[in-house]
Parts: structure tokens; sequence; C-alpha cells
């Protein structure tokens, strides 16, 4: 006896739900805006790195890029491993199902793992440039 169709859809609904709402829910951070002079924002784009050209341009520019995919790639494992978490749940002592949903798990630990050592040694090397 399994979980019927109807209620794995809805854990699924329910789930991919969740996820929007908490990823909505990152980017929707308030924004506080103030009367501020032109100085204020040409040190604000000098600080982000838009107000002219320097030798850290690229590298830093680099380093970006791939922080934001390793965070990607992280943010994915994690998700991963809460999914094969629900498929360990609600595979009823199923041997295939439970094969699957831990080397869900196993292959998505890995990449986070993967995920962390890249961002540390992409960090590493480019502070040292």
């Amino acid at each position: 006896m399994g979980v019927p169709q109807v209620v794995k859809n809805i854990i699924q609904k329910t789930f991919v739900a969740l996820m929007l709402v908490l990823g909505f829910a990152v980017l929707a951070t308030p924004v506080t805006v103030s009367a501020v002079d032109t100085t204020q924002v040409e040190n604000g784009i000098n600080a982000v790195g838009g107000g002219g050209t320097t030798g850290d341009d690229l590298p830093k520019l680099i380093q970006n890029i791939i922080n934001i995919l390793l965070f990607i790639a992280g943010a994915v494992a994690v998700v991963m491993i809460i999914l094969g978490g629900i498929r360990y749940i609600t595979s009823n002592g199923d041997q295939a199902q439970v094969k699957a949903a831990k080397d869900t798990i196993l292959y998505s630990v890995v990449g986070l793992v993967v995920a962390i050592l890249a961002f540390s040694i992409v960090n590493f090397v480019v502070s040292k440039l």
C-alpha cells in the first residue's frame, strides 16, 4: 500500500509553491531611498566598480560570476537534498525507490561539498591576484 498519487501531487505542488514564495521573499528585500546629493551617488557607483577602470576589474568580475554560479549550484544541491528526503519518506519501503532516494541525497551532498570547496578555492585564488 503506497501513498496515493493525489497526495504525492499535493506534496510536490506545495513544495514548489513554498520554494517560489521563499525565492521571491529573498529577492524582495526592501530598499530605502532617501534624498542624496550627487557625491553620494558617485561614491556608490565607484564602490560597485562602475566609476572607472582599474586593474582589479576583470578578476573581480570573474570572481562575482563564478560565485553566483556556485551559489546557484549550492542552492540546487540543497533543493535536491530536500527532494531526495521527500522521495525517501514517500517510498514506503520499496527498495528501488529507497535506493533512488538515497542516491539523490548522496549525489546532492557530494555536489554541495564540491560547490563549497570550489567557492573557497576561487575566492582564495582571486584574492592572491
